[in-house]
């Protein structure tokens, strides 16, 4: 046998003081280093050192010491061990430390400390080599794992060169540990494994391991779900590769101490591989006439979404194997789109399951973590998939066009993968490292709008648009669902309130302005609760009753009658007219034998003024069109349409354009086009400044301004709303008080399409306006817009801006030639 060369350390060692155990000649440990003197260590000899001599260094054992910062060195063992530093990982939380994994070289004794600070040096020598005593490697391995208690006994190990006086001390250790293992091979049961019987037992962890403790069940518990684990990788219905993968972590893990920071991770990787639904899903129920049925019941209008949902189950019930379409709800808030794609997945009797996009920013939320990093975990259609538990749910991915992107990546990127249904049967993610089939899973998505979306992740899905409600159907909808709901989450019956429907509109209209019904659900939610309160108050009152007499009852009759028709109109303006001065006593004695009111609490306008205090909105356009210079205007937000007001003035200058209100570089430009094209056809409809001259700039300055200044304003929609204002204004007439218009208009005053008109419309209706002006060429639009609402509002189609100044203006925009100009030179 070849003879192994002698290790030679340095002279000069730095000093590593370890209190979490005892590292002898051979062995392997892990150590934590969070002291100060221990980091400096580290960080001056592992971390910038280059040779293989930097990273030997003297470990010697010490006493666990609270003060181990202080500036004093504490008394040094004089034996240590030089050990090899393989491998060093830091981290920064909850504090800056290091592990280091060292290995025992040989022992030393320190001749002479040289040094103390920033960390101690010392001069060392040399007591024994590693090849004279190769047999007992093992056995030094296994000693290096003791426990705190014989804490004294490895350190008078460590302390004995000398062979002979190592075997006296090791020997009765062992003896004991041999004992313990006969102990625990006798109290253990054997356990049945196919057809064979075995004793199971434990690899030898600690020599100081006393059979039966708590610690004993521990790890027979975790070796049993190792176990587990096993037989599940082998049963489960992954793919083969998913399998091998799984069969590879599994050896690995058998192999690994539960110290090891890997161990913790690989289980909890294995776990997630085995509860994931590689193949199990459930079976859909394609009922096209009960679908059709439970989507009526449970959303009402919306017939364009419906009907688009009606065909996919068609289809998906002729051809099995659909690919799964991405869909994408568009439209403003509160209209329904989280509550259709729930009903989808009813109506399919599939599992739901709805992932918030709104504020992601980083790709790992979509794609995971590679297992490298601390902390890792899957994405969350991995996390989706492993909690509703089958591979053919309905996910709904909400505000997908909120989005964020940041230095971690760009989430709506790493969705282009997802949602393509060409590639999405290949996903995969980086924590799981294998691919996993989506392509049995629906997808709808919703957003607001789809200006934010990217046109990659855009062209990926199939959108369709979800305009707001008119007012006809936000009553039938608060009456069909919201009332009943709230109601029911406020302990009330139809009994106790009645809400009529002129009530409603009054909310709609004089309290709400949006285009779903979530701040009318609130303001719902409101009065059921200013019921609740009088509902309790009578509520002891009855009781009372029950034990008066009835004779009582009949002699204060009158009385009752007269107070239960107070009670019955409680928000009524009559009960203002009771004084408090006025005979409170009895009318307190009165209210004690009174009865519940029979008939329920009606909800007039009255009582919405004593709960929801006095009216938002009021109908004030005809109050702003009072004077020549303003005009109305239809915008598209993200909220739903809107009506915009334009107001412009004009005063001695230099003929400067000003714009205010926040508006945007599109906006800025249809100005300039509009008073561009004023100033063009000045001569043709007698438009002067205030000097007479047809140069509507010639000493003028004008000042635009589009009110609701905090509010963001820009798009290609307001060009002919600016030229009607300015017409009044240099015109002198009044804009018509019942028309909104919109449409982008060109420097020869052609008037161009434009977008939302459906919501357009129904915020001109929601205003109280009779007509309103769009682009002829958005003529075809107004099939979308309810049949109520265009027989409510009369519409005017343009295609140059002649006809819109003649639809704006009373009696059209022809002016007469003034006297004496009719002989001059235009």
């Amino acid at each position: 046998m070849s003879s192994v060369s002698p290790i030679q350390i340095p002279s000069r060692l730095p000093l590593l003081l370890t209190h979490e155990g005892v590292l002898l000649p051979g062995s392997t440990m892990r150590t934590s280093v969070d002291s100060a003197r221990n980091l400096q260590l580290v960080r001056s000899r592992l971390l910038k050192g280059t040779s293989l001599q930097s990273t030997i260094l003297g470990v010697i054992p010490n006493t666990p010491d609270p003060a181990s910062d202080a500036q004093d060195l504490p008394p040094l063992h004089r034996i240590g061990t030089a050990a090899l530093a393989v491998q060093v990982v830091g981290s920064n939380w909850p504090k800056p430390h290091y592990t280091l994994l060292i290995t025992g070289l040989c022992r030393f004794q320190i001749v002479q400390v040289l040094k103390e600070k920033p960390y101690p040096i010392a001069e060392v020598e040399q007591l024994d080599r590693l090849e004279e005593f190769p047999n007992t490697c093992k056995m030094r391995e296994e000693l290096g794992e003791l426990s705190e208690q014989f804490y004294k006994y490895a350190v008078q190990i460590l302390d004995a060169v000398s062979l002979e006086e190592r075997f006296k001390m090791t020997i009765p250790l062992l003896v004991r540990q041999i004992e313990g293992l006969k102990l625990l091979q006798k109290t253990r049961k054997p356990k049945q494994d196919d057809d064979k019987r075995v004793i199971a037992i434990r690899p030898i962890r600690r020599i100081t391991h006393i059979p039966g403790t708590l610690e004993d069940e521990d790890e027979d518990e975790d070796n049993d779900d190792i176990v587990m684990l096993e037989k599940k990788i082998r049963t489960s219905s992954m793919p083969e590769q998913a399998h091998k993968v799984c069969v590879k972590e599994i050896k690995r893990l058998k192999k690994m101490p539960q110290s090891m920071p890997e161990y913790a991770l690989t289980r909890n990787y294995l776990e997630l591989m085995v509860e994931l639904p590689w193949n199990k899903s459930t079976t859909d129920r394609l009922d096209i006439r009960a679908a059709r049925i439970l989507l009526d019941n449970d959303h009402y209008a919306m017939e364009k979404l419906k009907k688009r949902v009606l065909e996919y189950l068609a289809v998906r019930q002729l051809k099995n194997n659909l690919k799964g379409p991405i869909l994408c709800f568009v439209g403003p808030p509160g209209v329904g789109k989280t509550s259709v794609g729930r009903s989808v997945a009813k109506t399919l009797g599939r599992e739901f399951h709805r992932i918030a996009l709104g504020g992601v920013c980083d790709q790992s939320d979509i794609r995971g973590h590679r297992r490298t990093y601390v902390g890792s975990m899957p994405g969350r259609i991995i996390n989706g998939l492993k909690t509703v538990g089958v591979n053919n749910p309905v996910f709904l991915l909400d505000e997908v066009d909120k989005l964020g992107k940041s230095l971690q990546g760009d989430p709506a990127a790493a969705l282009l993968e997802v949602l393509d249904p060409e590639q999405n049967h290949n996903f995969t993610d980086h924590y799981l490292n294998v691919a996993f089939d989506l392509s049995q899973v629906l997808f709808i998505a919703t957003a607001n709008t789809t200006a934010t979306i990217p046109a990659a992740l855009l062209d990926r899905m199939e959108i369709i648009q979800v305009p707001g409600y008119t007012q006809e159907e936000k009553i039938e909808i608060a009456h069909r669902h919201l009332i009943p709901k709230q109601l029911e989450q406020h302990g009330l019956t139809p009994q106790q309130i009645q809400i009529p429907q002129v009530t409603t509109l009054d909310i709609i209209t004089r309290y709400t302005r949006e285009a779903g019904v979530r701040s009318l659900d609130r303001k719902l939610g409101a009065i059921c609760r200013a019921v609740a309160v009088k509902v309790a108050e009578v509520q002891p009152k009855e009781a009372k009753l029950e034990r008066s007499d009835v004779a009582e009852r009949e002699d204060t009759q009158g009385i009752v009658q007269f107070v239960n028709c107070v009670r019955t109109t409680v928000f009524h303006v009559c009960r203002e007219h009771i004084l408090e001065d006025e005979k409170p006593e009895s009318i307190s004695d009165t209210a004690d034998l009174a009865l519940p009111p029979e008939m329920p609490i009606l909800i007039d306008f009255h009582a919405l003024k004593d709960i929801l205090g006095p009216p938002m909105y009021e109908m004030e356009v005809s109050q702003r069109l009072s004077q020549p210079g303003v005009a109305i205007g239809l915008a598209w937000t993200p909220l739903g349409g809107e009506i915009m007001f334009v107001e412009a003035s004009r005063m001695d200058g230099e003929g400067q354009l000003t714009l205010t209100g926040q508006l945007g570089d599109v906006m800025k430009e249809s100005a300039h086009l509009a008073i561009s094209w004023l100033r063009s056809n000045a001569k043709k409809y007698q438009l002067t400044n205030a000097f007479g001259s047809f140069d509507l700039l010639d000493n003028t300055d004008i000042h635009l301004h589009f009110p609701a200044g905090a509010v963001t304003k820009d798009g290609p929609s307001a060009g002919v709303t600016i030229v009607t204002c300015l017409a009044s204004l240099f015109s002198g007439r009044l804009v018509r008080s019942d028309v909104a218009m919109t449409g982008e208009i060109t420097l020869r005053g052609l008037v161009l399409p434009v977008g939302g008109i459906k919501d357009k419309v129904l915020a001109a209706h929601r205003a109280g306006l009779k007509q309103v002006i769009i682009p002829r060429r958005n003529e075809k639009d107004l099939e979308g817009v309810p049949g109520n609402v265009r027989q409510d509002l009369s519409f005017v189609t343009a295609s140059c801006l002649d006809e819109v100044l003649n639809a704006a203006f009373d009696g059209g925009f022809t002016v007469k030639p003034r006297p004496g100009l009719l002989n001059s030179k235009l």
